[in-house]
């Protein structure tokens, strides 16, 4: 037989509700009280039974957790974050691909998953503000990434502009003036693509470089075979860079390969710095410069607000966050001497939807 709440009650000396209270959560007990029963519940070896939880309050277990592009490590690591967290809330949470199809991310934002998941934490592509708006699904949603705004749904991101920007100062610092952009593609003004090429021009601005659109490389994708395209073009020109800025991490690391096959030295000929802070970075060759947003920071996060929303909690309006950011230098822009992880580290920032 396994151990119950009421097994729980007697060895504490409290009433089964006091029990209740304190392994579900449901309302604030007193903390002497609380190691009492938490005392008997080591002893006795209560384990919950998360699905019957679930099933009384009418609920599922599961949170889904939609990402664009299921082979980019960045959302590897920040789905494996979110995976942790939501089993230590107590809930399962399962991946969805949407490959940035915009109809693949008007179903699972209204439609496939609807009776089966308790919540959705998206990262949106192909569909802007007025979808949202539209959905009918009463299920919490919670946003990452760039892709909507100003909608009544709380929204978890990074300052890209400002990310750009630390990118883009850091190559001036260390003496780069023909600074290239790899990865601008068409889209929304506040997709990620626009944001940080906006953060790219602002910081050449601001240290007295001109803008020259023939360093701007554009990209069908955001992936090593496009950075890689997209170097061997920048070298083409009479005049090439002297600094690469990816998109991300996976662009600036297919912007290496092409710069080795082509015979430059990095970062003596051709500094290279990228976003994401993923692992390859740290065994690439040479290891990769990059602006590292906190992932764990972004995960956790979402998963808190998601599983606050569908239990209930008091939990204020819609929030956007923008999480911390940092520079770490390693030797595609310092050398094998130069590397340090020094930070650019801006606190959280809570604006309401509204902007304001």
């Amino acid at each position: 037989m396994g151990v119950s709440l009421r097994d729980i009650a007697e060895r504490a000396g409290v009433s089964l509700a006091t029990v209740s209270n304190v392994v579900n959560g449901y309302r604030p007990v007193g903390e002497r009280t609380r190691q009492r029963v938490q005392q008997a519940v080591d002893e006795l070896g209560y384990s919950p039974n998360l699905s019957a939880r679930h099933l009384r309050r009418g609920r599922t277990g599961l949170i889904a957790l939609a990402i664009p592009e299921l082979n980019n490590p960045y959302f590897a690591e920040l789905a494996e974050i979110a995976i942790r967290e939501a089993a230590g809330l107590g809930y399962t949470l399962v991946m969805e691909n949407t490959a940035a199809d915009r109809e693949a991310e008007l179903l699972l934002l209204d439609g496939s998953r609807r009776h089966i998941i308790d919540g959705l934490i998206f990262s949106p592509v192909r569909i802007g503000r007025e979808e949202v708006l539209a959905r009918t699904a009463d299920s919490p949603l919670v946003l990452i990434g760039e892709g909507v705004h100003d909608v009544p749904h709380d929204h978890i991101a990074i300052d890209n502009v400002a990310a750009s920007q630390a990118a883009i100062q850091h190559l001036v610092e260390i003496g780069r003036r023909r600074i290239a952009f790899i990865g601008a593609a068409d889209g929304g003004d506040r997709q990620s693509a626009h944001l940080r090429l906006r953060g790219y021009r602002e910081a050449l601005a601001a240290a007295g470089l001109p803008y020259r659109p023939r360093l701007v490389a554009g990209t069908p994708e955001f992936g090593r075979r496009d950075g890689r395209t997209a170097m061997r073009d920048l070298l083409a020109l009479g005049e090439p860079p002297d600094a690469v800025f990816g998109y991300n991490d996976l662009v600036a690391v297919g912007a290496l390969r092409a710069l080795t096959e082509a015979g430059h030295r990095v970062p003596e000929d051709v500094a290279v710095i990228g976003i994401d802070d993923i692992e390859e970075g740290l065994f690439s060759t040479p290891t990769l410069t990059t602006i590292a947003p906190d992932k764990e920071a972004i995960g956790r996060l979402a998963v808190r607000r998601l599983v606050a929303r569908i239990e209930g909690a008091e939990v204020t309006d819609a929030l956007t966050v923008q999480t911390p950011f940092r520079l770490i230098r390693r030797e595609s822009t310092c050398g094998r001497r130069g590397g340090n992880s020094g930070a650019v580290a801006p606190p959280f920032r809570y604006r309401p939807p509204d902007g304001s």
